[in-house]
Formats: structure tokens, C-alpha cells, sequence
């Protein structure tokens, strides 16, 4: 059987009645678009995270770009962020008409070096978006001292990171808002696109609900500054909610897939994830580190293991962002890891059977290396 590092099959055999059920749900409502599912939905994920407020959004990469828009960022603004993330916070970033300007992450667990932030902060910097990679949480604390004494905003992105804590705080829940994506792959997925911005400011809310209707107040009513539909799916919404309730469950059974790795692949040459004090690590993806990653990677094909790698190309390095003039070596340890790391597969149903042939193979192909 083939080994990818994600498959939603198992999951929805299991859940199967519920997803379709929550389809004739919305299909028999009588309000396909903004309807009770949506508003179900951002009700009950503000609810879990004690926040006043949840505006759904089409995609993770709008739920950033609007919640910079609604915190008032735009032309001429610089944002602090990373490149070691998935292209879409920077492209977000970029989507404003802001600059997204970054620092490097820590080597042990790849997040935000935060003690970098300050000396990147410039009269032009507007807002600080910390990625949550790979489900734990960046060292707010530093950045919202630093944010409170510049007057920043925080942006936090949570597309990798729903339900992880430092501490007792829920990710999304320290900044001024926090975008959430829920692209299939995500710890809290949906069975398409779909994103959400959370926030406890009733104007942050208020300009995010605008934003996400062509920048309408209400049907037909155009305010001065015009923006797109970028609006939640009412069946996303329904599917979303039914999952709400198992996020628990999920990211418990992402733990125990973390745990069976851990144990199986202790006394190896990999370097396993490691989770920062204080935090709870939900596992969107679990990510290793090797010297001869390319190798392995080539070698597990042979075993019909196929992985990916969460990211080969730091932002910085991309053709599209070669404009920012990042020269090679100025994000060296973002850099170092582009070429050593690697996702092994992760998702809660993924079988017993499964993840001890990713271990033996492992295993075996690391003995001969």
C-alpha cells in the first residue's frame, strides 16, 4: 500500500454519516450562503477559544490578508514575520501592499526566534505575524511586550496550530486577532477551503465582516473602500461544526501517531521533533531532521513511502520575493533547514500498520546510510 503523509479516507469512512448528514443539513435549509451554519460556526469556534468574536472567511490565506486589513495594515507598512512558513502568510502579507520583513527561527524547534524581533522593528513596522508552525506555539509573551511598547499590532497565524496551548493560552489568543486556515490537511479540516479570523475586538470583527462582502454593510450598500467576496461556504461552515466537537479527539490521536515515532525512532540519527517548555504540540505535521534528507527521501520510494518536505524553499528565496533582496546566508539557520528537513506521514486514523512500516523502513534505509 502506498504511504503518503496524508490521507482523509479513513476519516471520513469513520465520520462519514455526520459529513453527509451535515450537507442535506445546509442543502434542505432554505440559505446556501451566510446562513445559520456559518454563524453556528463562528459562534462555536470563538466559543472554544473564549473569544468574543469569529468571522469566517474562504481560505486561510484571506483569513491573513483581511485580518492585516482589518488591523489597519496597508502601502507603506512593514510586517514582521518568517520565511520558514508556507508561502501563503508571506504572499498575504504582500497582498496588502505591505513589506513583509523577516527574522530567523530557532533550530531546535524552528519557530520565531523572537529575540531577533526588535532589532527588526522600524518606524515603518505596523504589525508582528508569529507563525504557529507545525502545531506549537511561538513565545508570544516577548512579542507582546515588544508589540504593547511599539504600538503593533499581532497577527497571529494559526493555520497549523487549532487547539495548541503554551501554557493554559490557546494559540490565537495572545495577539489582536488570529487567522485560522482549514484547508483539508489541517488539524481542524474542512472538505474544501475554508478560514476564519478570531478576535475580542468588536471593530477588528466588524471591519472583517465588511471586508469579507465586498466591503459591504449590509446587501447592496457599498462603503468607501471596496473590497471582494471572501466569504465562508455555508457547507464548509455545517461540516466544520460537526468536526468542532472531535478536535479534541483529533489532535489526541495526532499525539499518539507522535508517540509511536518517538518510541520507534529514539536511537536513530534523526533529529525527532522537539517541543518548546511550556507548550502542548498538536502535530499538524511531524517534522524531522537529516543531514542526507534528499537520500532518505529517495531511498523510502523503494518501500512505496512517499514524503513531503514542510518547506524546501524559504520565502526569501523565492523568485517572486526577490525584490525584498535577501541575499543567501542572511536567514542562515531558516536556510540550514530547507535542506534537512522532512514530514513524515501524520494524521489521526493513520493505521498502526502504517506508521510501523514508516518506522522499519526508516530504520532500515538510516542503517545504510
Amino acid at each position: 500500500m502506498t504511504t503518503r503523509v496524508w490521507d482523509y479516507l479513513p476519516e471520513y469512512e469513520a465520520e462519514r454519516h455526520d459529513i453527509l448528514d451535515a450537507v442535506e443539513t445546509v442543502f434542505t435549509s432554505g440559505r446556501l450562503v451566510l446562513g445559520a451554519s456559518v454563524r453556528g460556526f463562528e459562534e462555536e469556534f470563538a466559543a472554544y477559544h473564549g473569544v468574543g468574536h469569529c468571522v469566517g472567511v474562504d481560505n486561510g490565506t484571506n483569513a491573513i490578508k483581511l485580518g492585516l486589513q482589518a488591523l489597519d495594515v496597508g502601502p507603506g507598512d512593514e510586517v514582521i514575520t518568517v520565511s520558514n512558513t508556507a508561502a501563503p502568510t508571506v504572499v498575504a502579507i504582500d497582498a496588502t501592499g505591505a513589506t513583509p520583513v523577516f527574522v530567523d527561527v530557532r533550530a531546535d524547534d524552528f519557530l520565531m526566534d523572537t529575540a531577533h524581533v526588535a532589532d527588526a522593528i522600524t518606524e515603518r513596522t505596523r504589525c508582528l505575524v508569529p507563525v504557529h508552525l507545525y502545531g506549537q506555539c511561538v513565545d508570544m509573551a516577548p512579542l507582546r511586550e515588544l508589540a504593547d511598547r511599539h504600538g503593533l499590532a499581532v497577527l497571529e497565524d494559526c493555520a497549523q496550530a487549532h487547539g495548541a496551548r503554551q501554557g493554559e493560552i490557546l494559540a490565537g489568543t495572545s495577539g489582536d486577532a488570529a487567522a485560522f486556515s482549514f484547508y483539508p490537511t489541517k488539524v481542524l479540516g474542512a472538505y474544501g477551503d475554508g478560514g476564519a479570523v478570531i478576535t475580542s475586538d468588536a471593530s477588528v470583527a466588524g471591519r472583517l465582516a465588511r471586508l469579507r462582502y465586498y466591503g459591504m454593510e449590509d446587501r447592496y450598500y457599498t462603503l468607501e473602500t471596496p473590497a471582494h467576496n471572501s466569504r465562508l461556504d455555508e457547507v464548509q461552515a455545517e461540516i466544520l461544526r460537526r468536526k468542532l466537537t472531535r478536535l479534541d479527539t483529533y489532535i489526541a490521536g495526532r499525539r499518539a501517531v507522535a508517540r509511536r515515532y518517538a518510541d520507534g525512532l529514539a536511537d536513530t540519527e534523526l533529529a525527532l521533533p522537539r517541543t518548546a517548555p511550556g507548550n502542548d504540540h498538536v502535530y499538524y505535521v511531524y517534522v524531522v531532521r537529516h543531514p542526507r534528507r534528499d537520500d532518505i527521501i529517495e531511498r523510502l520510494k523503494a518501500y512505496d513511502i512517499h514524503l513531503n518536505i514542510s518547506y524546501p524553499w524559504p520565502v526569501h528565496t523565492m523568485t517572486g520575493f526577490a525584490h525584498l533582496g535577501y541575499a543567501t546566508g542572511s536567514l542562515p539557520v531558516t536556510e540550514a533547514l530547507a535542506g534537512e528537513i522532512f514530514s513524515l506521514p501524520m494524521y489521526p486514523a493513520l493505521p498502526h500498520d502504517l506508521q510501523d512500516k514508516v518506522i522499519h523502513a526508516l530504520r532500515e534505509v538510516l542503517s545504510t546510510l
